[in-house]
C-alpha cells in the first residue's frame, strides 16, 4: 500500500515538474525570433497589393535576400515549391476530409522517399 502511495504521489507530482522548460530558453531565442519578425515585416510591406501567387514568390525573394545565405534559402524554398505543387497535383479535385487524407498520405510518401534517398 505504501509503495501504491509513493507511486501515485510520484505520478502527480511529475508532469509538471517533466513539463517546465528552461528558463534561459525564450531569452536565448528572442533576438532571432525578433529578427525574422523585422524580416517577415519588411517582406510584406515590398510585396502587398501583389496577387497571391506572385506574392508568396515576392514573399520567398525578399526573405531570401535578407537571409544569411541567399542561396541556400533559394534552393529550400524552390524545393518546398516543388513539393507543394506535387502534392496539389496529387490530390486535385478532392475536398474536405478525403483532401485531408490525400494530402497526409503524400507527406508521409514524400517522407519516405527523402528518407530512402538519403541511405
Amino acid at each position: 500500500m505504501t509503495r501504491f502511495i509513493a507511486i501515485f504521489a510520484a505520478l502527480l507530482l511529475a508532469p509538471p515538474v517533466l513539463a517546465q522548460a528552461p528558463k534561459d530558453a525564450p531569452k536565448a531565442e528572442a533576438p532571432k525570433r525578433e529578427a525574422f519578425r523585422q524580416a517577415r515585416e519588411n517582406a510584406r510591406k515590398a510585396c502587398e497589393g501583389k496577387p497571391a501567387g506572385e506574392q508568396r514568390d515576392c514573399m520567398r525573394r525578399e526573405l531570401c535576400a535578407q537571409s544569411k545565405d541567399p542561396a541556400a534559402c533559394e534552393a529550400r524554398a524552390k524545393a518546398h515549391a516543388e513539393r507543394r505543387a506535387r502534392m496539389a497535383e496529387a490530390c486535385k479535385g478532392k475536398e474536405g476530409a478525403e483532401m485531408r487524407t490525400c494530402l497526409r498520405e503524400q507527406r508521409t510518401k514524400d517522407r519516405k522517399d527523402k528518407g530512402s534517398k538519403s541511405k
